[in-house]
């Protein structure tokens, strides 16, 4: 089993994890650094989790309530989830094979607790009320922009339960079909997905799926965003993931804070 939790080799310190030790996610500083890296898709997962989760009420959860991550990537997440929330979590992922999660889950020792599975968010294998709470994180813009998506989600919630997202955002939403000036660029059709805090309270308010708890930006959250891509920039040992992670530097370098961000967003079900 892999120690994950581990930021020290041989009592030594590590500059590594010393560069990613962020003062407001204390939990996600004592997972081994060099693990986050390895196994991330995007912006770091964990520090947004660990935002979302006190506004979630994850520490309100029973031991062994049941969690769906959607869109969990190589669930670093689920594994999170599992070890700081002591929940059981369902890690479903399109894009993944369970196969190679599995084996992380495993390494990571929480294989009795995180169930790897294969799902597109529209066809999702399982019943009402299946679930406690639902977490999405960097995934949720992907599908959950339909006006219709979010109440064929939350019926999985059981009554009461809570949907918990956080997605990369616009402070402002640009008028006309546009991106913003300084963006253009850098800018990607993907990044239409991107909206504003007022945009999601409004979007989930008027599905009637949910009563909306919260929805707000992420101050200096930009400020995060670049740190990890600057980090992984240099340490990503996939090309691919290395080149990602440049490509947000420039971007978030051109930005400076202006536009981009994250939203938290979280509902009751109804």
């Amino acid at each position: 089993m892999s120690d994950i939790t581990s930021r020290t080799s041989n009592d030594r310190p590590d500059p590594l994890a010393d560069r990613l030790n962020h003062p407001h996610y204390p939990r996600s500083g004592h997972y081994d650094a060099r693990w986050t890296i390895d196994n991330q898709m995007g912006p770091h997962a964990l520090w947004l989790l660990e935002w979302l989760a006190p506004v979630l009420g994850l520490d309100t959860l029973p031991p062994g309530a049941r969690v769906l991550d959607l869109g969990c990537g190589k669930a670093m997440t689920s594994v999170f989830l599992a070890k700081e929330y002591d929940v059981q979590v369902t890690a479903a992922d399109l894009w993944i094979e369970p196969a190679k999660n599995a084996r992380r889950i495993a390494e990571a020792g929480v294989a009795d607790r995180v169930l790897p599975v294969y799902a597109e968010a529209h066809q999702l294998p399982f019943g009402d009320g299946s679930f406690d709470a639902i977490v999405s994180i960097d995934a949720y813009q992907y599908f959950g922009t339909d006006d219709l998506y979010l109440p064929t989600l939350t019926r999985l919630l059981k009554p009461g339960g809570r949907i918990g997202v956080v997605v990369p955002a616009l402070r402002e939403e640009p008028d006309g079909v546009e991106p913003p000036e300084h963006l253009k660029p850098f800018w990607d059709p993907g990044f239409w997905s991107f909206h504003t805090a007022d945009w999601w309270r409004r979007q989930w308010s008027r599905s009637g799926a949910v009563t909306v708890e919260a929805a707000d930006w992420l101050p200096d959250g930009w400020r995060d965003w670049l740190l990890w891509s600057e980090v992984c920039a240099q340490e990503s040992t996939e090309e691919f993931m290395a080149g990602m992670a440049r490509d947000s530097v420039e971007l978030l370098n051109a930005d400076q804070g202006r536009s981009l961000g994250f939203v938290r967003v979280v509902g009751r079900r109804t």
